[in-house]
């Protein structure tokens, strides 16, 4: 029975190989299909949606000011502290191996 089984997973296995294939040529041809006329006819513009900036009342400005940034060279000190050692917890957990130990 275990053969059976075996053959019949290879099988599906196989079969979806096969038509994961077929079927990627398929959508890849009718992907480059339908670019080639949204290219032909400008679909692919990044302005295509968007209406004029007169419409829209846009101005643009020609010259933007530059923003001055002002930078600090004074070192940061971060503010962690080092981790407490919990000291009851680490006596329970040495006392309970020393008893393991002796065991």
């Amino acid at each position: 029975m275990f053969r059976l089984t075996q053959t019949v997973r290879n099988l599906f296995l196989r079969l979806q190989g096969l038509f994961g294939v077929l079927f990627q040529s398929v959508s890849n041809f009718l992907g480059n299909l339908f670019g080639f006329f949204a290219n032909l006819f400008g679909f692919t513009k990044s302005g295509y949606f968007l209406e004029s900036d007169q419409t829209q009342g846009i101005k643009q400005t020609s010259a933007k000011e530059p923003i001055e940034t002002n930078q600090d060279n004074t070192p940061k000190i971060s503010a962690t502290t080092p981790r407490r050692s919990n000291a009851k917890i680490d006596d329970y957990f040495l006392n309970m191996a020393r008893d393991v130990k002796k065991n």
